[in-house]
């Protein structure tokens, strides 16, 4: 019955009040227990039946024989579930209909007698049944507890203090529960009606249309009814629980039925809702135990709704679950309630299906045992049926016997037992019945035993095993713990030693009294100690323990026969005593101990002060005894085999170093013979000049002071000490960054060069020790490699030693180390750790440096108040700001303007000039005036190693190097050979600075503007140059960034005593300024994602070279070393055109199609076709040079194939190949690059083709279609051999292509310029790449130089070597030469901004003079107006010029004459030279290198008498021959005739590469011995800003008229193009090599205006603009110094001419 269905029963009452008022029919028939309903509205239909388990028909009165009465009711199922709870099962009974069916009175019943309902006559029979039980091991106990579901919530109807709602909740193991629902413990019935009368009466009910007193909520009470059974027998006591469930429901009712309104209404609907889900889980319990289902596997869709109702969730286990359930359906018979009604029937008839799966609420072992008792009883009533009574009471008293009874108990029975055996073979069945009868009373032996019980059997267990294991000879602890070996306290034993330790005494075998036999497992007899091994017998020996009446035992050792047993390593033959101690060996491989603890406490007693023995007893020692003992000495045979192999391995070490140190010689003597060769095959001339004595040379004093100018040059030349400390300290650097990355200190490190100059001196803390004393000797300022520490986290920068690195670093690496010791959160918390013991950051000031500006005092010397404007200028090399300061002479008395409100007077200060400390202080900053009053320029040219000149455009970088030493006015004044001493004119011209006179000045600093807000307070100090200690200040203002300039007014009035040196100062040196302010942002991007990103400075100008692309190794050609590259004997601009040509169908290869629409020069796609064979096209463009000679073409590879621009160069790669070189020679330039230039001296072009399948590469980049947006990279590189160079010159260009489909069609070639120029090109002009490049030619270095010597040795690069944490650096790297270039680049910048400020007072100091002349003034310059234009424009001239000068340096009257013939002679050159092809290479290389050094003096040699034409500083003639030869009409202009070329005017001679000599020249060159040469050709990154692009004309010679070409300047290169549209470079001029040069006079000679002059060292070119103003602009372009002089010119003439 464990699976029965649902009872349910139907009943019907009789016609209430308001059904017979309204004269209702009845429409219910009962017939047994099918129930029949009619259908009122339609009466000919055919009834609905409905079969149930029970059909009550209560419709009618008591006296009807059908009529069933509550009694009856109970009867058929109170009586049933009550006997249901007895036997443990859950039960349930529940009243289901619609309102005012009967439900209440069903389930309660009234008061009456006769009117009881199921819930009191349960109660009532329970208790009854109850006391009628008179078993004393049975006893009872019972639960209530009573509840309503009152709008979907719980309410107790029996604690009155739970007024409020209960929550419902589930528990894993019990269900859905009621939370804090009191549970009242009963003892009889009267306590149960009580407590229901009471609950009844806190029940929710209301009067409805339907029913008087409805009940507007459900109640369930429910009855916990326990009973416990105490079995006699196993004294167990077994429980056994049920939960009477009993459920009077509210009414399911229509709203329109029962005048529901208001609070009825939301009754009704909960009501409904609750009831609703009821019936959906009735229907979908019903649906899954219906038929065709109930086989079928529960699918996911059948889901209970048990949760969506309270009602539901509690009776769950009631519906479907552990629960013995009837359902009584109240009926009304009355046919206006017929849809209720038949609704009911249909819930009831669904509810007939559903199954509950009931089980006795039990504990599993009590049910267990119950079962087996009971299987136990009928096994004997089957064993007795059959006669066997006695057999069960002989076993039992045989299995009742005692493990620890003897062995003749058992055998007395033994008779017994086989009789027994006998009449069960007799009995059929029995025997098995015997052994399920055994077996059920071993289990309910086993299931009734006792915790204590199985403690003790436990316990017997592991008794057992500790005495098998102690018989196996291993043991437990004496204190039951873990398995393992110890030593007895009394009984002998062996143990075990091996020759590993810690295999050693891990065994363990007791010496048991009485014969303890050792032997094989095999053997016939039990051994007690088995042993295995090739030399263990199967009975090998026995030990004897014998115990004497003294109680000492004694153990002998009996070995068997034939058995090698060992007792100390002794082999024993005849029973012998063992000691504690012994060493005894079985075999060849067993080796124990033998341990005899009393013997040995004995021994201690007898001789307690007894030495340990030296040596341990353990396995070794038993082994080398028994070697001992056998005569073999083990210790002394190793020794003996030792020295062996030492006197043998000392012999063969012998002969190999003999061996080496012949081979050693024979190579060195070998290489010696070479090198010999070699210097006398390459080195002829340094041979034959050793051999004959140098004779002595004999300078001119030009020659010793330009030698000593390079003694001193170079003795001070520091740069590549530089670069040691930047290679050397680069992993110092690096570590620190790592460290500083992994502690989070937001710290970054990076090398930085600081040079002592005007605007950056250096630190006292950063100079060595030794600097003062180096000062004095040192010529230009002090370069040296600090590490720039930048705090992001304080927004500070500092700079540190390379010393201090180091000893923070160690500082550094202990805090490291700390850092897993200490927490994370001390680590990090660094924001208070500012100062103090983290080596990491340093104090930083509050005011922090802006910038540094200066203000010269030339104006006092006249005197003329000026107002400068000074740019602050940090060290850096950037404008900060701009300062406005006032500098005038006044009276002593004389006091300062009104300013108005917020001007600070201070008081006179007095400074004192001391001679000797001044002269000192100019000893110190510019030690070389003597040699600068000699005439010698200062300048000198700072250059790294292995880089170019610095470009003859503005001032270079070595300027800088003595910013500090400017050539004073007063220099160029006394320049000329009649210089007087400086004392009398001085004392006689400056009649206001009297020497010993008191001079009193004002500085007044006015304004500071165009500072940034990040600077909170301002404030600024000045100080004479060489008093830092006399400092004055002015107070800080707020800086707001925006509004009016800061207003500083401040007033300082100085008075000094006139001296030498005071006046010296105030011609050449000025004031400092230095601006202070409060920094308050973070100096370093809050955004920058990457935390160490180089901070480089910005070089707008000269845009950063990309790296380019090394050689691609050759694979045919020998590895050769580069021989050291000595000075540089000239350099050529090379211009490669790239032609990658495919094969077409008609057999010819044409270029491929170039895609340029990257509009950058020198770049291109080639766009290609998969599977054609191809040839790659190189030709050579370049001037004609004598030195310039190529000879063949070595090999041209091609590899690194790969889709990303940048190449990994470090990798081998094993897709190189070499190119079959097909042709290569001097050719004819085509129709389309032949250019004006090569009509008067044609270029060089130089072709060579190599075939190209690209196939062999065996890549997959260049064997499929390019994926779209991916382009394929490859690098190629040509080797060239040249005439007179000792290894061929390498050329490396990468490609750029795209592979297209085989039949794909392509489109012409693509650019920029196509898409917006005018005109039409041919597409064939444009399939071309254009590659630049710069080839140097420079002598093999002399091998004897110390200098070189120095470039060759090796500098330890320590910035590849890793470091701890250097992957956390995200691709940082130290920084190495660039550093060095970027640094000579800021001081060239602080050389200029420098310069600007000198010429800015210059010019503000001449007008201002300029104006004080105009208002009646004497003239103060007899010069003329060009002459004093080119002397400002070099920030050389002085106003001193006639003020500062004798009379008798005026110039004479005839200046004027020999300034025309000056300008007659250099027109007469310029129309009488023209441009010579064969005109020497070396001869222009060596006036180029004159005129260079004439322009670094020239400030100083130039004659005042020979003033210069314009602005130009050097002259055609000295670089080029002149511009243009020949007659000029005055209406046309007429090409130059070449004079001295050969007669043959094609090509013949340089296509065969031979330069026809003239006559003149071909001695000479006969005699210059050949040179050995180092070619290096580096390719130049085209610069990504244009200055300026557009259309030129272009003189050419051989045509009366101008070739119109298009030019894009990106300097330093000139780019010349046919169109706007051509997309290929055509030709280029270096500016960096040219020089530009304007003249008018020019102009009005050749009567062409808007024109200018381009002069090479190869050739002029003439150039016309379309204007005026676009002739300036290109002069802008290509000189920018140039430009600006001509407009400063020409506004002063303009200015003159309004004067005029």
């Amino acid at each position: 019955m464990a699976g029965a269905s649902v009872k349910v029963a139907v009943r019907v009452r009789p016609f209430n009040s308001r059904e017979m008022s309204r004269e209702s029919k009845c429409i219910i028939q009962m017939s047994g227990s099918t129930t029949t309903i009619l259908n009122p509205k339609q009466p000919k239909e055919t009834p609905k039946s409905f079969s149930f388990d029970y059909s009550y028909w209560s419709h009618t009165t008591p006296a009807d024989i059908n009529y069933a009465s509550q009694k009856q009711v109970y009867q058929d199922i109170g009586e049933e579930m009550l006997q249901h709870a007895f036997e443990g099962y859950n039960v349930c009974i529940f009243a289901y209909g619609q309102t005012g069916a009967g439900k209440s009175y069903t389930m309660m019943g009234k008061q009456e007698k006769d009117q009881q309902g199921i819930i009191p006559q349960l109660c009532e029979d329970l208790f009854s049944r109850i006391n009628d039980t008179t078993n004393d091991n049975m006893s009872y106990s019972v639960e209530v507890s009573y509840m309503e579901i009152y709008c979907e919530r719980v309410r107790d109807l029996l604690n009155p203090k739970n007024k409020g709602n209960l929550r419902v909740r589930e528990h894993p193991l019990m269900g859905p529960y009621v939370e804090d629902l009191s549970k009242l413990a009963v003892t009889s019935y009267n306590d149960i009606q009580d407590l229901m009368d009471s609950g009844n009466k806190a029940r929710t009910v209301a009067a409805t249309n339907m029913n008087e007193t409805s009940s507007r909520s459900h109640a369930v009470f429910n009855i916990i009814f326990t009973q416990k059974r105490h079995d006699a027998e196993t004294d167990i006591t077994t429980e056994k629980v049920s939960k009477i469930s009993l459920v009077d429901l509210a009414g399911s009712e229509r709203a329109d039925s029962t005048g529901a309104k208001g609070t009825r209404l939301k009754e009704g609907a909960n009501i409904n809702k609750s009831l609703t889900t009821l019936g959906k889980v009735i229907s979908a319990l019903a649906e899954m135990d219906s038929g065709p289902n109930k086989n079928k596997k529960k699918k996911k869709t059948d889901f209970i709704p048990y949760r969506d109702s309270v009602l539901t969730w509690l009776l769950r286990e009631n519906l479907g679950g552990n629960s013995r359930t009837a359902m009584v359906a109240a009926l009304s018979p009355a046919d206006i309630n017929y849809d209720e009604t038949l609704s009911t029937l249909r819930y009831a008839d669904r509810a007939k299906q559903i199954r509950c799966n009931a089980v006795i609420n039990e504990d599993p072992n009590n049910k267990l045992i119950r079962e087996l008792k009971d299987e136990v009883a009928r096994l004997r009533d089957l064993l007795y049926a059959q006669g066997l009574g006695d057999i069960i009471d002989m076993t039992n008293a045989i299995a009742g016997i005692s493990p620890s009874s003897s062995l003749s108990a058992l055998s007395s029975r033994a008779a017994s037992v086989a009789s027994l055996h006998e009449r069960i073979m007799f009995a059929p069945g029995s025997e098995e019945a015997i052994e399920r009868l055994k077996e059920t009373e071993k289990i309910i032996a086993e299931l009734n035993e006792t915790w204590e019980e199985k403690l003790r059997r436990t316990e017997a267990i592991r008794m057992e095993r500790e005495a098998l294991l102690a018989e196996m000879g291993v043991a437990m602890r004496e204190d039951g713990g873990t398995l393992g070996v110890f030593s007895p306290k009394k009984t002998p034993h062996l143990v075990n030693l091996n020759e590993d330790p810690l295999m050693s005494e891990c065994l363990l075998y007791y010496i048991k009294d009485g014969i303890t036999r050792v032997g094989r497992e095999d053997a016939e007899k039990r051994q007690d100690i088995v042993l295995s091994g090739h030399f263990i017998k199967e009975e090998h020996c026995l030990f004897r323990s014998d115990t004497k009446t003294s109680g000492e035992v004694i153990v002998t050792l009996e070995p068997c026969e034939g058995a090698d047993t060992y007792v100390n390593g002794k082999k024993v033959t005849e029973p012998s005593i063992l000691r504690s101690g012994n060493r005894i060996i079985m075999g060849k491989s067993h080796v124990f101990r033998f341990n005899h603890p009393e013997q040995a406490r004995q021994e201690r007693e007898r001789t307690p002060c007894a030495e340990t023995p030296a040596e341990p007893v353990d396995w070794a020692f038993a082994q080398r005894e028994l070697l001992e003992k056998q005569g073999i000495d083990m210790k002394q045979e190793m020794e003996q085999r030792l020295q062996e192999l030492e006197d043998q391995y000392r012999r063969e070490r012998e002969e190999a170093n003999y061996l080496l140190e012949q081979q050693r010689l024979d190579y060195e003597s070998k290489l010696e013979a070479l090198q010999k060769q070699m210097d006398s095959r390459y080195y002829p001339e340094a041979n034959e000049e050793e051999e004959e004595p140098e004779d002595e040379v004999q300078w001119t004093e030009r020659e010793f002071e330009l030698a000593l100018w390079a003694f001193r040059k170079w003795k001070w030349y520091q740069f590549t000490s530089l670069r040691d400390l930047l290679w050397g300290n680069a992993i110092f650097l690096k570590e620190a960054n790592a460290i500083s990355v992994e502690l989070k200190k937001k710290v970054q490190f990076q090398f930085v060069l600081l040079t002592d100059t005007l605007y950056s001196p250096l630190p006292p803390d950063l100079l060595p020790p030794d600097a003062a004393k180096d000062r004095e000797k040192r010529p230009f300022p002090r370069t040296i490699v600090a590490v720039e520490v930048q705090d992001q986290k304080n927004g500070a920068t500092h700079y540190w030693t390379l010393e201090k690195l180091r000893q923070r670093l160690d500082l550094m690496r202990e805090m490291y180390d700390r850092a897993a010791e200490v927490p994370s959160s001390v680590i990090e918390d660094c924001d208070n750790v500012v100062t103090g013991g983290d080596p990491f950051y340093d104090r930083f000031p509050w005011f922090r440096l802006v910038g540094r500006a200066f203000v010269y005092l030339s104006n006092l010397l006249y005197p003329v108040p000026l107002v400068h404007r000074v740019a602050i200028v940090s060290e850096k090399g950037e404008v900060k700001g701009f300062l406005r300061v006032a500098v005038q002479a006044i009276s002593a008395d004389e006091e300062a303007p009104d300013y108005g409100s917020g001007v600070r007077q201070s008081g006179t200060a007095k400074i004192s000039f001391d001679d000797q400390h001044f002269e000192k202080f100019q000893s110190e900053s510019c030690p070389a005036v003597g040699m600068s009053r000699s005439g010698t320029s200062q300048e000198e040219l700072r250059i790294v190693e292995g880089q170019g000149q610095v470009s003859d455009m503005g001032p270079s970088a070595d300027e800088v190097n003595n910013n500090t030493c400017a050539v004073t006015p007063e220099d160029l004044l006394l320049d000329s050979p009649e210089k007087p001493a400086p004392d009398g004119p001085l004392e006689t011209a400056l009649d206001h600075l009297k020497l010993g006179s008191i001079f009193t000045f004002r500085v007044t600093v006015l304004q500071a503007s165009s500072i940034s807000a990040e600077y909170a307070d301002i404030f600024c100090q000045f100080n004479f140059i060489h008093r830092h200690d006399e400092a004055f200040s002015t107070e800080p203002l707020k800086n707001t960034g925006r509004g009016p300039p800061l207003g500083f007014y401040h007033v300082q009035n100085i008075a000094v005593e006139v001296t030498k040196s005071f006046i010296e100062y105030i011609k050449s040196q000025p004031i400092v300024f230095e601006v202070f302010g409060h920094y308050q942002q973070h100096p370093f991007p809050p955004l920058c994602k990457d935390v160490l990103s180089p901070l480089r400075p910005s070089r707008r100008h000269f845009p950063r070279v990309m790296p380019l692309s090394k050689p691609v190794p050759a694979t045919k050609l020998s590895t050769m070393t580069r021989p050291s590259a000595g000075p540089c004997q000239c350099k050529y601009d090379l211009m490669v055109f790239f032609e990658i040509c495919e094969l077409e169908a008609n057999g010819d290869y044409i270029p491929a199609v170039v895609d340029h629409r990257g509009g950058v020069p020198c770049h291109g796609t080639f766009l290609l076709h998969q599977g054609i064979q191809r040839r790659i096209t190189v030709t050579l463009v370049h001037e004609t040079g004598s030195l310039i000679r190529w000879k063949e073409v070595r090999e041209l590879v091609v590899g690194r194939i790969r889709n990303t621009p940048e190449a990994d160069e470090s990798l081998i790669d094993p897709n190189i190949l070499s190119l079959n070189i097909l042709s290569s020679g001097y050719i004819h330039p085509s129709q389309d690059d032949r250019q004006f230039l090569d009509s008067d001296m044609p270029r060089t072009f130089y072709q060579f083709e190599t075939a190209w399948d690209s196939s062999m590469h065996n890549s997959l980049l260049l064997n499929r279609v390019t994926p779209y947006r991916e382009k394929i990279y490859i690098t190629l590189s040509a080797y060239i051999e040249m005439e007179n160079c000792t290894q061929p010159a390498v050329i490396t260009k990468d490609f750029c292509m795209v592979f297209y489909s085989r039949d794909a069609k392509l489109p012409a070639s693509r650019s920029i310029r196509n898409l917006f120029g005018s005109g039409s090109l041919r597409a064939s002009e444009s399939n071309r790449v254009t590659g630049v490049y710069e080839l140097s030619l420079c002598r093999v270095a002399d091998a004897g130089s110390p200098g070189m010597q120095r470039r060759r040795r090796r500098v330890l690069d320590t910035s590849v070597a890793y470091v701890r944490g250097e992957e956390n650096l995200a691709g940082w790297r130290p920084r190495s030469d660039s550093l060095i270039l970027d640094h000579q680049w800021e001081l060239e910048k602080l050389s200029l901004l420098q310069e600007v400020e000198k010429t800015r007072h210059y010019l503000l100091l001449r007008e201002k003079l300029e104006t004080t002349q105009r208002l009646g003034l004497e003239t103060l310059s007899p010069c003329s107006s060009e002459d004093s234009e080119s002397r400002s424009t070099s920030c050389i001239s002085s106003p001193l010029s006639v003020d500062g000068a004798p009379e008798g340096r005026t110039s004479p009257p005839e200046t004027p004459s020999e300034r025309q013939k000056e300008l007659a002679v250099k027109c007469l050159r310029l129309l009488t030279h023209t441009f010579n092809r064969e005109y020497s290479h070396s001869h222009v290389c060596i006036s180029a290198s004159e005129s260079k050094l004439s322009e670094m003096s020239v400030t100083l040699m130039r004659d005042p008498s020979m003033p210069a034409l314009g602005v130009t500083t050097l002259t055609p003639s000295s670089t080029c021959p002149s511009l243009v030869e020949g007659r000029y009409n005055t209406m046309e202009v007429r090409p130059p005739q070449v004079s001295s070329r050969a007669d043959s005017p094609d090509l013949e001679p340089a296509v065969e590469g031979e330069q026809k000599k003239s006559p003149a020249r071909r001695p000479e060159e006969e005699k210059e011995p050949q040179r050995l040469l180092v070619p290096d050709i580096q390719e130049i990154r085209v610069s990504p800003i244009v200055s300026k692009k557009g259309y030129l004309h272009f003189l050419e010679p051989h045509t009366n008229g101008w070739v119109k070409r298009f030019v894009v300047v990106r300097r330093p290169y000139v780019y010349i193009y046919n169109s706007d549209k051509d997309a290929v470079e055509r030709a280029i001029l270096n500016l960096s090599k040219a020089q530009v040069e304007y003249s008018e006079d020019q102009q009005a000679m050749l009567k062409t205006p808007n024109t200018f002059a381009v002069c090479t060292e190869h050739r002029g070119i003439l150039l016309q603009a379309s204007s005026d103003k676009d002739m300036h602009d290109w002069l802008y372009a290509f000189n920018p110094l140039l430009a600006g002089s001509i407009r400063s010119k020409l506004s002063r003439r303009r200015t003159a001419q309004m004067r005029i």
